[in-house]
């Protein structure tokens, strides 16, 4: 009802104007000089004017100019306002500073008198003026379409999207116009109401329609003129503007409580990682090579000096707890920081290429693709499996409609899904978690990658749904010669998959080797107290005390120090290098000696890589 009764006004008064020429009894100029200022009466309902014209034909005709006028600015603020937020907040960077910067200037401009020199400059070009009022008025809806947009960005799913290599393009018309149009409508609804208004006040003064043509604004000012002989006649044209204006308002009103559940709190702005020259030095020959880098967030550093590389068709584990740094190292790879993310040193290499440098163009989706550890925030939840993963299918590899579907059923039927025409048919909260994160798997297939990064990608699963998970990644690996980087904290998955593996702990990469030797001599206190801490049968876990120290709290030196039972003062000196105590072991310890077999080791830098 709330709806029903503005939308069904504002129904009546479009309806009434467009069809004025059919429904309006007179013509808007025909004089009835016996009826001069009457009031209603049986032949003319709304009375007359000073001049005998019926009042009820000339809100109607009246009507035309003013909606019209109203639809011109409206349609202005929607291309100027909408294209320029969506660009600032999705595009970022310059772009997002110049908008800033354009929008903070134009709302110091006073409208209405910014109007009157438009219509002193073009002679009262009715046209000319509704478009610049629409320039004028459009900042207020670019803010909230920016603001929108940048809370939107940081959606899964537009991550997923990016990552699956989807253009800025298609991204914003498909998956970020459809969730900031409930703001947008809600801002154009008011706006349409206002420029009513205004429109109402430029023909008060004078400047809209000249007579005898009717406007709204001038009958109103054409009935002030006689108030004092027919206060009635400034009823009819009162009314109709007012509750003109008032149905927009308690429209938008309600869209805006419609919508209110899906709205989220703007996130801080996010930094677009700055392309550098490339540095010199040897290209490394592994398929992913990451080198010395650290990562920040808002000007913190959480992940540094990590390094590590993964060859053509390998299992790589990175294992920790949460709160090392492990997603932010595979989203560094993809360029997916979230807000405040930069890369401000390091190299990352894939398959010779400079990323950090040249960027990654053409390789998202279509070479290096990502699943995550929440799958359903990974899909858009307003399109079905088959419209998401066929959109994949058109990006990377075109195709007629037929094609593209027989290939959406055939990336189904390849993740072990039972029914694939059924599942494409589905929307996102009609999965279950397995299924989800299996067409999660999918869509990361459907550009064939050389480079899988799995983040946790059997967290929110059972035990079952997890081995399945497992089994379908250890097959689609064999099959298509993947590598992959399996982001996790589980010893099981990583002993049941992986060949090497990374331990990582408060950002810095503390223990690597071959799993077997991991597991049975580990060379880090931390690696060691993780394997202590998994359930076995017939012992007891045994916890590791305290927890992850925040990036702003990291000891000057080992960063695992306050935690360890090994350590003296010397560990709280400074950064601890990085050791090789045997071929393909590397640890972070003063004493791995104590810990692993042998007593030979080397010293591999100087500092902390």
């Amino acid at each position: 009802m709330r709806t029903k009764l503005p939308i069904a006004y504002l129904a009546i008064v479009v309806l009434g104007s467009v069809l004025a020429s059919l429904l309006a009894p007179y013509s808007p100029t025909a004089t009835d000089l016996d009826n001069v200022l009457s009031g209603p009466t049986l032949a003319h309902p709304f009375g007359t004017d000073g001049l005998g014209r019926d009042v009820l034909s000339r809100l109607m005709y009246g009507g035309q100019v003013s909606l019209v006028n109203a639809a011109i600015v409206v349609l202005t603020v929607l291309v100027v306002g909408v294209a320029s937020g969506i660009a600032a907040g999705f595009l970022d960077g310059w772009l997002d500073r110049a908008f800033n910067w354009v929008v903070d200037m134009m709302l110091a401009i006073p409208v209405i008198v910014t109007l009157l020199v438009v219509l002193a400059v073009f002679q009262g070009n009715q046209l000319a003026v509704m478009i610049a009022l629409g320039i004028l008025v459009s900042p207020g809806l670019a803010r909230v379409t920016r603001g929108a947009t940048l809370a939107v960005r940081e959606e899964l799913f537009v991550a997923a999207a990016r990552v699956c290599g989807l253009r800025n393009r298609d991204i914003v018309v498909r998956h970020v116009l459809p969730r900031v149009a409930g703001p947008i409508t809600v801002q154009m609804s008011v706006l349409a109401g206002g420029a009513l208004l205004i429109d109402a006040g430029l023909s008060y003064l004078g400047f809209g329609a000249q007579p005898p043509d009717p406007t709204w604004g001038n009958m109103i000012a054409e009935a002030s003129t006689v108030i004092d002989r027919q206060p009635w006649l400034l009823v009819p044209p009162g009314v109709v503007l007012g509750l003109a204006i008032l149905a927009f308002g308690v429209l938008g009103d309600a869209i805006r409580d419609a919508t209110a559940e899906r709205t989220r709190r703007i996130p801080a702005r996010s930094h677009r990682r700055v392309r550098r020259p490339a540095v010199a030095g040897p290209v490394p020959a592994a398929m992913l090579s990451i080198e010395d880098v650290a990562v920040d967030l808002s000007g913190t550093t959480v992940v540094e000096g990590v390094s590590l590389y993964i060859d053509e068709g390998e299992t790589v584990g990175l294992v920790g707890e949460s709160g090392c740094g492990k997603t932010i190292t595979g989203r560094a790879v993809l360029d997916l920081l979230p807000a405040g993310g930069d890369v401000p040193r390091g190299r990352i290499f894939f398959n010779g290429r400079d990323l950090l440098a040249t960027g990654l163009h053409g390789l998202r989706g279509a070479q290096i693709a990502m699943i995550s550890q929440d799958p359903i925030a990974a899909l858009d939840p307003v399109f079905t499996v088959g419209q998401q993963v066929g959109e994949l299918v058109r990006r990377h590899h075109g195709g007629s409609r037929a094609a593209v579907r027989s290939r959406v059923l055939e990336l189904l039927r390849d993740v072990d899904l039972p029914d694939p025409v059924l599942v494409a048919g589905r929307y996102p909260h009609q999965l279950s978690g397995g299924m989800a994160q299996r067409v999660g798997i999918a869509m990361a297939l459907a550009g064939e990658p050389g480079l899988l990064i799995a983040d946790e990608p059997t967290t929110a699963l059972d035990v079952t749904v997890q081995a399945e998970v497992l089994k379908l990644l250890r097959r689609l690996q064999s099959e298509r010669g993947m590598a992959i980087l399996l982001i996790t904290h589980d010893w099981k998955v990583v002993a049941d998959m992986c060949r090497r593996a990374y331990v990582m702990y408060a950002g810095h990469i503390v223990e690597s080797g071959p799993v077997l030797d991991l597991m049975n001599r580990p060379a880090h206190p931390y690696t060691a107290g993780l394997l202590a801490a998994r359930p076995q049968r017939g012992q007891r876990p045994k916890a590791i005390r305290g927890a992850v120290p925040e990036p702003s709290a990291w000891p000057s030196g080992c960063h695992f120090a306050p935690r360890c039972e090994l350590a003296t003062d010397e560990c709280s000196e400074m950064p601890i290098a990085m050791f090789e105590p045997a071929l393909g072991r590397r640890t972070r310890c003063l004493h791995h000696v104590k810990l692993s077999e042998g007593g030979q080791h080397e010293r591999t830098s100087a500092g902390c890589p």
